[in-house]
């Protein structure tokens, strides 16, 4: 299954995707978070053939919903309007630090790594989800849906 990965922001949004294999997780683009922006996503689903998106979810250090959650909610929403595969939700809590990270070691000027963070952050993300999805699969884990049930 191919999974598009988003993390949302006001500014900037990341996406990332991974192979049909779901072993493969890629940063792809970092986009304006402007009015068209689900246009181009749909764009990308078509073009790359995703299967389901993955939507970084902000919640607070104590895992409680402040009101970042209801902005990517609402994104989500307008996001269901146009595109009929299934939306699911992943914990994004120290995803940008792990992406700081990840860049800090490269050798990349720091405006590059600064038009990169949210691929990257958005590919944490995915793997995350990847990760939690696979132990619930061998009845390790759950996935966030099954919290919010």
């Amino acid at each position: 299954m191919r999974y598009l990965a988003i993390d949302y922001g006001v500014k900037t949004t990341g996406l990332a995707v991974c192979d049909p294999t779901e072993t493969v997780v890629s940063p792809v683009a970092v986009l304006a978070s402007s009015k068209d922006l689900p246009a181009k996503i749909l764009e990308l689903i078509h073009n790359e053939n995703i299967n389901a998106i993955v939507l970084g979810l902000p919640l607070n250090m104590d895992g409680s919903q402040g009101g970042q959650v209801k902005i990517v909610r609402d994104f989500a929403d307008k996001l269901k309007e146009k595109i009929d595969i299934p939306i699911l939700y992943q914990d994004e809590r120290l995803t940008t630090f792990a992406a700081e990270e990840k860049l800090a070691d490269s050798e990349l000027p720091r405006r590059k790594k600064r038009m990169r963070i949210d691929a990257v952050a958005a590919a944490e993300i995915l793997q995350a989800f990847l990760d939690a999805k696979s132990e619930r699969d061998s009845g390790k884990g759950y996935l966030l849906e099954d919290k919010e049930k």
